[in-house]
């Protein structure tokens, strides 16, 4: 398992020990409740879904058999060879998913479109990752690429469209497969009426969304059994009916019977592939779900035991079918033998739960990423896991996603209906990774653009025909995976222009550093006890909120720090990578920079402990720039460049300790310190306070007759400073667009995004500020 200090064990491919062997076949258990429930459960529906409409009239054993030879070919080339082999190979740090391949691209290109990136951001130690060291010289595409923003537009663009459509699977994933598992009730000689069943699927669907606070981790232990039972079931009754009603189906496996197919079916065989390709539905969250487990034991899971089950029972289906052309529209229940058939309907229900968990899971991950990377507003994210990374679960989205599954369950109430808008949601997200792949391999992996041709209409031929079967379903329920992510991409869309447009104004109107120097080391006002950490999300400059503030108070804080909350296109930033420190004016304003740093795996928990690790980062920056002659040259400079560092650089010197005395126990102990200079020069008592249970921490200097004056004087305004007590000061904003703003801005800003701004999580509890501390500056954002 994973430390609990949240960051994945070093990457070693090839290490075949036993510990990583072992921790590699537990995950590929947990993920086979988790990512594989969905796709286990496609046998429910596909004959069903694909042999309804015009396609009843070309019945016949040939007509099936080619069906299974589609669907043998279609479970072999995209989830097998395209994800299994190719795309979990281009994870980011460990995790997958649309916004995975973008964060790479824009890493590997100047892609990006997100503001407040800095050239600090790619010495982090995650961000030139895989075979970035092999970078060469900019290719005439890439450049031209990088040139035309528009082109970078259209790229978020679709990136957006691909979340949404992931997020549109998790509406209809549930519908879809708990409707189908309960629809063997009608198979029985008690048949239940239609409202009874709806009324069951919806039960089922409450409490399916109801589990999911429980986290990935427990949820997939619960849940792993059901699929593996499962899994055997199918493949005991796919082997048993080949064996029963006709051996002669494996040799459909021969592509030969897809030419066939086409040749009997033609038009109506062509429409059929809408719901033939139900059988890869799914498939997707291999990838999206990565960042929950690793690519050995998805792998491991999906070609040793999931792929063989699912092809044998499709097999199996096919010989049953061949023999009894009427049982077409209850394919899957009709072929179980009936001394069976309630154990298997019974993990049949269960297993549609379960596959309904694998979607709702990839949705969480590709919301968090959205919102990390600016494409989402700010939710409430919760880190289930202390020891897997990654596994989280997002409140607000969880009910959103029931009220709209419930809304599609009782509005089509047909499996059929919901099958057309699933495959359509499901194959545009597969068309958009196959893009994306494509520009992967170029500017990732490196290799010649031909091979990422090949690779690219290879896949976008196999995928561009089902898609395009798909799109013709659009009237017949098809239409509702492109409202939903419609609605969400219009979401995304708008919370990314209207970021960008605020921190631009903010950009565009920082303070001038002269007119700070010119003010004096006193700002022209009262200096009081106390330090004050002003929010802002400027990287660099002073904000325009801090010249409001000046002016219109009579009194600021003695130490200053300009504190920057921003997520960098990575997947995680280790805790000792996580601050930049920088001076903002001359060493006797004591106005200081920190950045804080955060990747979109990232999830920031309320430990309690910033304001410590602040001081300590700050005391390491004066240290060092006493020490380091190039860091103190900057410091008089009137242009406002700082000298920033990463806490990771200072060097360390064990002969030091800091002595931790805890006032209710009365006894105190001596630690030997790793960390830097300044760190062990400051000795650090631990107070706990009983009622609140909140730990205290109070720094001293030691008696060091070698220390620069200058340097201790510093030193000790900082300790005093934080004795006295913290402020948070943060912009109350409001944004409006210019009036001479088209009609369309204004529209987007002044209605869209002010409304998304009241409704999501203010910044202050997204950043875990005491409200008690807090001091908020009312501020108007014209853009």
């Amino acid at each position: 398992m994973e430390p609990e200090s949240g960051l994945p064990p070093p990457r070693n491919p090839s290490q075949l020990s036993w510990p990583n062997l072992s921790r590699n076949l537990l995950l590929a258990y947990q993920s086979l409740g988790v990512v594989y429930g969905d796709l286990s459960t496609s046998p429910l529906y596909v004959y069903s879904s694909a042999f309804s409409g015009r396609l009843d009239e070309k019945e016949s054993e040939e007509t099936i058999l080619g069906a299974f030879s589609l669907i043998f070919w279609t479970l072999t080339l995209i989830p097998l060879l395209k994800y299994i082999f190719i795309v979990l190979s281009a994870d980011d740090n460990g995790e997958g998913g649309t916004f995975a391949l973008y964060s790479l691209l824009c890493r590997h290109a100047k892609f990006s479109l997100l503001p407040n990136q800095q050239a600090a951001d790619e010495e982090l130690s995650t961000y030139k990752y895989g075979n970035a060291v092999h970078a060469v010289g900019s290719s005439p595409f890439k450049r031209f690429l990088e040139k035309h923003k528009k082109l970078r537009t259209v790229l978020l663009v679709v990136v957006l469209f691909g979340a949404c459509m992931v997020i549109g699977d998790g509406v209809l994933t549930p519908a879809i497969s708990v409707l189908s598992s309960v629809s063997g009730l009608q198979v029985t000689e008690n048949k239940l009426t239609d409202g009874e069943l709806l009324i069951l699927a919806c039960v089922i669907l409450v409490g399916l969304f109801a589990l999911q606070h429980f986290g990935t981790h427990k949820v997939a232990v619960m849940f792993a059994p059901i699929i593996i039972i499962w899994l055997i079931s199918i493949f005991a009754v796919g082997l048993y009916n080949v064996i029963h009603w006709n051996p002669k189906v494996i040799s459909a496996i021969s592509p030969l019977y897809i030419i066939k197919y086409f040749r009997e079916t033609g038009k109506t065989g062509w429409i059929s592939l809408g719901g033939l390709l139900l059988c890869i539905t799914g498939t997707e969250a291999m990838f999206a779900d990565l960042g929950h487990f690793t690519a050995l034991s998805i792998r491991l899971a999906f070609t040793f035991f999931v792929y063989p089950c699912l092809v044998v029972q499709y097999m199996g289906q096919a010989a049953y079918l061949s023999k009894n052309l009427d049982k077409i529209p209850n394919s899957f229940y009709d072929s179980i033998p009936e001394p069976v058939f309630w154990p298997v309907f019974v993990v049949a229900t269960l297993s549609a739960i379960v596959g309904s968990q694998a979607i709702i899971t990839a949705t969480f991950s590709i919301v968090k990423q959205c919102h990390s990377l600016g494409c989402f507003p700010r939710v409430k994210v919760v880190h289930t896991s202390r020891h897997i990374y990654g596994q989280i679960y997002i409140p607000e989205i969880n009910w959103i996603l029931m009220i709209l599954t419930l809304a599609i369950t009782i509005g089509f109430q047909d499996t059929t209906l919901i099958g057309n808008a699933y495959g359509l949601a499901c194959m545009t997200v597969m068309f958009i990774t196959t893009f994306l792949m494509a520009l992967i391999i170029i500017f990732v992996w490196y290799k010649s653009i031909f091979l990422a041709g090949a690779f690219l209409l290879f896949f976008l031929a196999i995928e561009g025909v089902y898609l395009s079967a798909a799109f013709i379903k659009v009237p017949q329920g098809g239409w509702v995976p492109l409202v939903l992510s419609s609605v969400f991409m219009v979401v995304m869309y708008i919370w990314h222009y209207g970021t960008r447009k605020k921190y631009n104004f903010d950009l565009h109107n920082k303070v001038s550093l002269r007119w700070l120097l010119g003010l004096g080391p006193s700002l022209g006002i009262v200096r009081v006890p106390g330090i004050g950490l002003i929010y802002s999300e400027l990287a660099t400059g002073v904000p325009a909120i801090f010249s409001h503030f000046v002016t219109n108070l009579p009194a600021f804080h003695k130490v200053l720090v300009f504190v920057c909350v921003k997520s960098v296109p990575v997947p995680y930033v280790s805790p000792e990578e996580r601050f930049l420190i920088g001076r903002v004016c001359p060493r006797p304003y004591r106005m200081y920079r920190c950045i804080v740093r955060y990747g979109y795996k990232d999830v920031q928990r309320d430990d309690g402990d910033f304001e410590n690790q602040l001081i300590q980062s700050i005391a390491e920056f004066i240290q060092m720039e006493a020490e380091e002659p190039q860091f103190s040259s900057s410091e008089s400079s009137l242009d406002g460049r700082m000298a920033v560092i990463s806490t990771r650089n200072v060097e360390s010197n064990t002969n030091l300790i800091i002595s931790v005395q805890e006032e209710d126990i009365g006894s105190s102990s001596s630690i030997q310190s790793s960390k830097s200079l300044t760190l062990q020069s400051l000795q650090s008592v631990f107070d706990e306070d009983n009622p609140v249970r909140r730990r205290q921490v109070r720094f001293q200097l030691p008696s060091d007759p070698g220390m620069d004056p200058a340097v201790r004087e510093e030193l000790m305004d900082l300790i005093q400073a934080k004795e006295a007590g913290i402020a948070y000061i943060m912009g109350h904003s409001y944004v409006k667009a210019r009036r001479s703003s088209s009609f369309v801005k204004r529209f987007m800003i002044d209605i869209l995004y002010s409304f998304l701004r009241k409704n999501c999580r203010g910044p202050s509890v997204a950043l875990n500020i005491p409200h008690i501390s807090l001091i908020e500056v009312g501020m108007i954002y014209y853009v």
